[in-house]
């Protein structure tokens, strides 16, 4: 028995630190984007994994990147600013966006065509609406934001959909955003695909054969771009996504 072993014997086996791990993502994310790793900065970068992954138990590839982008959300600040927004950018080329205030005004854009949202949540899950106060409510521990999310869906089969929509089609609180990561992590049927389009890519299947492909950023934990693959594809990139005092023109 080596002293390695006899530690774990004593002491047990570490318990991950997400936290840790997320510092240490957003370096090599940072240097990934920069594409300048030289000679020179991989064994720095090298000695920060091996610092990180030796003293804490390494988990399952995709669900670092969750924790991470986990750690990620939950140290953002909380969002101040009037009108919460999302610009995107459909199948290349049509743009689309959101405004919304907390007093449930809300406006939407089509090609520069701007339309007050009437008669309706302009959020909503499953089809059923919510209310800025429903999701700012919504809990930050990921078993009690699993079971709850669950509680409001007509199919277990919508569970991840419903729960990465809180990443970004909704002004979720960065307690909520982080609780939604970790309870991705936990889920069998999200699928970790590897790095693309700048980001990480995960994917999951709606009930009708949909798949449907989220590609994150866990050095911000923001959402890049969602892309479904099935009978009716389509592709989002996501331009914009945050709080703003710039209402709609």
């Amino acid at each position: 028995m080596d002293e390695m072993e006899r530690v774990r014997d004593l002491y047990g086996r570490p318990r991950p630190d997400p936290d840790a791990q997320a510092r240490v993502w957003r370096r090599v994310t940072a240097a990934r984007r920069r594409r300048r790793l030289s000679w020179l900065v991989l064994p720095a970068v090298a000695m920060a994994l091996a610092a990180a992954f030796v003293i804490y138990q390494p988990a399952p590839s995709g669900r670092s990147v969750l924790l991470a982008a986990a750690g990620t959300a939950a140290s953002g600040h909380v969002p101040d600013g009037t009108y919460w927004h999302i610009k995107k950018v459909r199948d290349g080329s049509q743009v689309i966006g959101l405004w919304a205030a907390r007093d449930g005004r809300a406006w939407t854009s089509e090609q520069g065509r701007i339309t007050r949202v009437t008669g309706r949540s302009p959020f909503s899950m499953a089809g059923r609406d919510l209310t800025f106060q429903q999701i700012e409510s919504l809990p930050t521990d990921p078993d009690a934001l699993r079971e709850r999310v669950a509680g409001m869906l007509p199919s277990k089969g919508l569970l991840a959909d419903a729960l990465s929509g809180l990443l970004w089609t909704k002004p979720s609180p960065p307690a909520v955003r982080a609780a939604a990561y970790r309870a991705l992590a936990d889920l069998p049927e999200v699928r970790y695909l590897g790095e693309r389009d700048r980001g990480e890519a995960f994917s999951y299947t709606l009930p009708d054969g949909t798949r449907r492909t989220l590609v994150i950023d866990p050095a911000t934990s923001q959402v890049l771009s969602c892309t479904d693959d099935g009978p009716s594809p389509r592709t989002e990139r996501v331009i914009e996504a945050g709080w703003t005092d710039r209402g709609p023109r």
